[in-house]
């Protein structure tokens, strides 16, 4: 039995990732089984109700109020709960308050204490994101645009004036983006060097800079467009502005398109830009059915290849063939528990490659939805990032404890031939994810099936690829050099039986 309790903190504002920071603090403290700190918008109070955070006491709430709804194990833990955020809510607001470029409320006043910026990034609700989108476009600053839950209709409309100000609108729901070297977002420290990488997909862009960065290459520009920019509502304005920009940028010698399979009609004129180009291209389109591409473009079917395209190298070639199997091979099944989509989408199509059955919430073309008839040996591979998973709760890049349940019932189900991972580090992300997993694995049977996980990260990030590396590999967790290896031993280890 559970307690529930909710209350609402009048006329304050956070921005989202503030308020997932504090989410994720609460969620921590002893006796606390999940929590939530929202702004008090319609659609955030439905994402509370729905999640059973929301008590009568919150339903009044405006958009310029916080929500904030803890489950307890007791009425004490959850009253303690509440009683502790305003602590928390000040120490975010003052640490925004106190950072080395000063503490701004409005746009308007952001840019007079920055009068050199070029770029806004906007991380408000839905609500309230194409609003202050506009207002920065109007300004004349670039947007990065990390909000979602904005309509197709209001992007559209919001990489219209993009387009006709000559500025980029990257989003919404743009995780990642590097410009001139500077991580933004989610995004990992890389060098600089001569890769230009566009992508529809923040964990598939930072993947590709990663693995370029292991490969002793660097990253021109790495400019995230949005999930939707793709889709035929939208056009790939901002696709096309950005191969625009990098063909221009004397610095990008190569161009890596990354995104999930395009409308037809977007496909054809991201095809004809790359054509008019002297530059060489890498287009990856995760789950695409081949098609033509110019001269001067190759196409990678993984982003592992994508990176081994953009720099003339192969990563690790012979790692699924010398990587020792389990003993203790057991069951039938892989089961992926992923924080990143496009990883999640990456995992998917290497085993449906490989001619495995294979169930998502996030299907790429040959997956069934995971509700869906399946044969019964169908390999569940699941991205726990997704909105079902994280309404009401902070992201598992920034709370990978979110992954500890299901890990448990994955590692004692005897149908579990293998589990797959995806460790994402870098700005923004948890300051160690691999402790967290690891001390999930600690709790699990001693016969547990094999765990194989990769790291996208770098040496530069804070968390340091290879100290999360070696608290895994401590831990008996194989970890791969790039998700698509882990998928793929993942493989030989069902193939192996």
């Amino acid at each position: 039995m559970t307690y529930v309790a909710s209350r609402v903190v009048r006329g304050r504002y956070l921005d989202s990732v503030s308020l997932m920071r504090v989410s994720q603090s609460l969620s921590a403290l002893e006796g606390v089984a999940e929590a939530a700190v929202m702004i008090g918008s319609d659609t955030n109070k439905r994402l509370m109700r729905d999640s059973g955070l929301l008590g009568a006491e919150a339903e009044a709430a405006q958009p310029a109020d916080l929500i904030v709804g803890v489950r307890a194990e007791n009425e004490a833990a959850a009253r303690a709960a509440l009683a502790g955020v305003d602590a928390l809510l000040s120490k975010r607001a003052s640490n925004a308050a106190g950072s080395a470029i000063g503490h701004a409320r409005t746009l308007a006043g952001a840019t007079k204490m920055l009068p050199g910026a070029s770029i806004a990034l906007i991380s408000v609700p839905g609500e309230f994101a194409a609003a202050e989108a506009a207002k920065a476009l109007r300004a004349g600053l670039n947007v990065l645009l990390f909000s979602n839950n904005v309509s197709l209709d209001d992007e559209f409309a919001l990489k219209q004036l993009a387009r006709e100000r000559g500025l980029l609108l990257m989003g919404p729901d743009c995780g990642t983006s590097l410009l001139n070297g500077v991580p933004l977002a989610f995004a990992n420290v890389v060098p600089r060097g001569g890769v230009g990488v566009v992508a529809a997909s923040g964990t598939g862009l930072q993947e590709v800079t990663t693995l370029v960065a292991h490969g002793g290459g660097g990253i021109s520009h790495g400019i995230g467009v949005g999930g939707r920019d793709l889709r035929d509502e939208i056009g790939g304005i901002t696709t096309l502005m950005a191969l625009d920009a990098l063909d221009a940028d004397a610095a990008t010698t190569h161009i890596v398109i990354i995104s999930k399979p395009p409308a037809p009609r977007v496909a054809n004129a991201v095809l004809e830009r790359i054509a008019k180009s002297a530059k060489r291209f890498t287009v990856c389109l995760l789950g695409q059915a081949d098609i033509a591409l110019p001269s001067n473009a190759r196409r990678a079917h993984t982003l592992r290849e994508a990176a081994e395209l953009a720099l003339g190298v192969r990563f690790a070639p012979d790692f699924v063939a010398r990587t020792a199997l389990p003993q203790n091979r057991r069951g039938n099944r892989v089961r992926g528990l992923y924080c990143g989509g496009t990883l999640c989408a990456e995992a998917q199509l290497v085993l449906l490659g490989a001619g495995e059955p294979v169930a998502s919430n996030a299907p790429v073309p040959g997956a069934r939805a995971i509700d869906g008839a399946m044969p019964d040996r169908a390999h569940a591979v699941v991205d726990l990032g997704a909105d079902e998973y994280t309404r009401g709760r902070p992201h598992p890049m920034m709370e990978p404890a979110i992954r500890s349940e299901p890990l448990r019932a994955a590692m004692n189900d005897p149908a579990t031939a293998a589990v797959l991972l995806d460790v994402v580090i870098g700005y923004g992300a948890h300051p160690d994810p691999a402790s967290v997993l690891v001390d999930a694995v600690g709790s699990m049977p001693a016969q547990r099936p094999p765990i194989i996980a990769s790291v996208c990260g770098t040496e530069g990030d804070p968390q340091v690829y290879s100290r999360q590396v070696r608290t895994l590999e401590s831990a008996g967790i194989i970890v791969a050099p790039s998700n698509a290896h882990a998928a793929e031993f993942a493989v030989r280890v069902l193939h192996s039986r």
